[in-house]
């Protein structure tokens, strides 16, 4: 599939991930309905914050992804939609559990009612790594045992069987995209690598922070919005789970000694209790096999082993140092 004449609603296109896709197509020439979480004041999140040559160049619906009547409108005379939208925050979900459920998995349930009623060409559905929980064996491939290690990821690990469940009982033509942890420009700062340029930025010289030793592969955001991109024209990723990641694990230590580096700051790390999360849901360790999305859709990260990871990071430390970009923060306090 290509997108020549394609309609695309990108759901949570108001959010990190979401702006950044929204970019994507618009810089790829496509059509662009983006749907963001109405609000009274007409808030469009980052969407309000686009470069020249993407604003005013898409369309903007409101609505929520939780009303099944405001999806169905939403996805009207589209042929494609992207399904960023959903609450991500894991801290969150312990004390929230319920409201995960019903934008996760309800709202994932909306997107693809709305898709079989407007019969769809293709439905993108967002995964996470930590569907996985802590590996098993590594490099982690899409065979791996799902565990939901929390309740955020427990409501994705029943996003992603719903969608799939779709595919088998009607053919819907949903792929499922699992991101591994992705960073960039506009991420919130409870995410661990602002948090830590935030502070670095605001000038601290303690940096607080949870656990050290749990390792990630950190994912540039510009990859995975190229993985969306390349997921929604394969025919071959259709009915399937396909991982997008960078390749390379880093233990959250090591990232912040390398941040600290790049930024040319001589900091110490504080441990705060309050960003550990219980022990039995500390995902350990996050490694990415990506053999199978450069099989079937022919994508490779841009941002991969430890060169590209510094070149992510450095790009990110960038857009932070922007006094108009660090304003949007706050970056002396934690935010679950």
């Amino acid at each position: 599939m290509n997108f020549n004449g394609k309609r695309i609603l990108v759901t949570g296109a108001d959010g990190f991930i979401g702006s950044h896709v929204v970019e994507a197509l618009v810089r790829a020439g496509v059509e662009v309905r983006a749907h963001v979480l109405y609000n009274s004041l007409g808030l469009w999140g980052w969407l309000d914050h686009m470069a020249d040559d993407v604003r005013g160049k898409f369309e903007i619906v409101a609505g929520d992804i939780r009303d099944p009547f405001a999806v169905a409108e939403a996805t009207r005379s589209c042929q494609v939609v992207m399904h960023l939208a959903a609450l991500i925050a894991i801290p969150y979900s312990y004390r929230s559990p319920a409201s995960y459920v019903e934008t996760n998995v309800v709202g994932t349930l909306n997107v693809l009612e709305a898709a079989r009623r407007h019969d769809l060409e293709r439905i993108v559905i967002t995964s996470t790594s930590e569907v996985y929980g802590t590996a098993r064996f590594v490099p982690i491939t899409e065979e791996h045992p799902l565990q939901g290690q929390s309740p955020y990821a427990a409501t994705k690990i029943g996003a992603d069987s719903l969608a799939l469940s779709y595919y088998s009982s009607f053919k819907t033509p949903v792929t499922v995209l699992r991101p591994f942890n992705t960073y960039g420009p506009r991420q919130s700062v409870r995410a661990v690598i602002p948090t830590i340029i935030g502070q670095i930025v605001a000038g601290k010289k303690k940096i607080k922070l949870g656990a050290l030793s749990p390792t990630r592969d950190f994912t540039f955001v510009e990859d995975t919005a190229r993985g969306f991109l390349a997921s929604a024209c394969c025919d071959a990723a259709v009915g399937q789970v396909t991982n997008i990641g960078s390749s390379f694990e880093i233990s959250i230590g090591d990232t912040a000694r390398v941040i600290s580096e790049l930024m040319d700051a001589s900091i110490e790390i504080e441990l705060e209790e309050q960003r550990l999360r219980p022990a039995g849901s500390e995902v350990e360790r996050l490694w990415a096999s990506t053999d199978k999305a450069k099989r079937l859709m022919d994508w490779r990260p841009q941002f991969a082993g430890a060169e590209g990871f510094r070149q992510g990071l450095s790009a990110t430390i960038a857009w932070f140092r922007d006094p108009a970009n660090l304003a949007h923060y706050k970056t002396d306090q934690y935010g679950i």
